[in-house]
């Protein structure tokens, strides 16, 4: 089987021929009320700029490096939060999915499954993902040649639709670095492609947090967007200083509409190359 070079998410759709994707939000669910704030927040930046939104925020932040670090509500708090936010705003939501067992029942509230990029290769997490008939994002492990992503697509063959994000290749100094062959790269494995503009920030030095460094989440997005990509990913907050994860590379939600306003237009040169 192979896979649909766009994802239908009933509210629009991704890739080739369709416009650009913002899928945004906080790294993790805090509460109830704060992610209701922060989702009509950037739902209405997205709509200033003219762009479609897929609301993200994790239930479980499964990889922390220090397991003193809040993790999230858990699987059923965090999706009523979920639910809540799909049904006020009406768009669609994404969220991580960690194990093969959550899945099924993700996949009642998200419009979109997240396999975060350490678990790309997964074989039975993937499976399980794809099973449940709705449509599957996978980040590109630091660890992975973009082309070797066509392994994850072989373990997805029965997905309903298959976007692969970029988040940055591990360099050996503390650092991430992006790539943008890749991600023309990666697009020629014929499926969509997003950009995480602000994991491609981080800093991973090995300390207790991760590092990043938000200020250069807007050039890269630039460049990335310029290149074709058909989403862009990137964590919002209104206080990243006092955030509970990711706190140095999430942008500030102040910030976002900066950061959205030259997407539409950098969109139309990158679908004309």
């Amino acid at each position: 089987m192979t896979q649909k070079p766009f994802v239908d998410l009933g509210h629009f759709k991704i890739g080739p021929g369709h416009p650009l994707v913002i899928i945004a939000g906080p790294c993790v669910i805090e509460n109830e009320a704060h992610t209701l704030q922060l989702a009509h927040a950037i739902q209405e930046r997205c709509a200033d700029a003219g762009l479609n939104l897929i609301f993200k925020a994790s239930f479980d932040k499964a990889n922390r490096s220090s397991t003193e670090s809040y993790r999230g509500p858990g699987l059923e708090a965090g999706l009523n939060v979920l639910q809540r936010v799909r049904d006020e705003l009406n768009v669609p939501v994404t969220t991580d999915v960690h194990l093969p067992e959550q899945a099924a029942r993700v996949a009642e509230v998200v419009d979109l499954l997240q396999i975060p990029a350490f678990l790309c290769r997964q074989t039975d997490l993937l499976r399980a993902c794809a099973a449940t008939g709705k449509p599957v994002n996978v980040k590109k492990g630091q660890f992975m040649a973009p082309p070797a992503m066509k392994g994850a697509l072989g373990k997805l063959q029965d997905a309903a639709g298959v976007m692969l994000t970029e988040r940055g290749n591990t360099f050996g100094h503390g650092d991430l670095v992006v790539d943008m062959r890749g991600l023309v790269e990666m697009r020629r494995l014929g499926v969509p492609t997003c950009f995480d503009a602000t994991h491609s920030c981080q800093k991973p030095a090995g300390g207790p947090t991760t590092a990043g460094d938000r200020s250069m989440a807007a050039p890269l997005t630039r460049a990335a967007v310029a290149t074709g990509v058909d989403a862009v990913f990137a964590e919002v907050h209104d206080q990243p200083e006092n955030a509970p994860s990711d706190g140095p590379n999430m942008l500030r939600l102040t910030d976002f509409a900066d950061f959205l306003a030259p997407l539409a237009a950098l969109d139309a040169i990158g679908r004309s190359l």
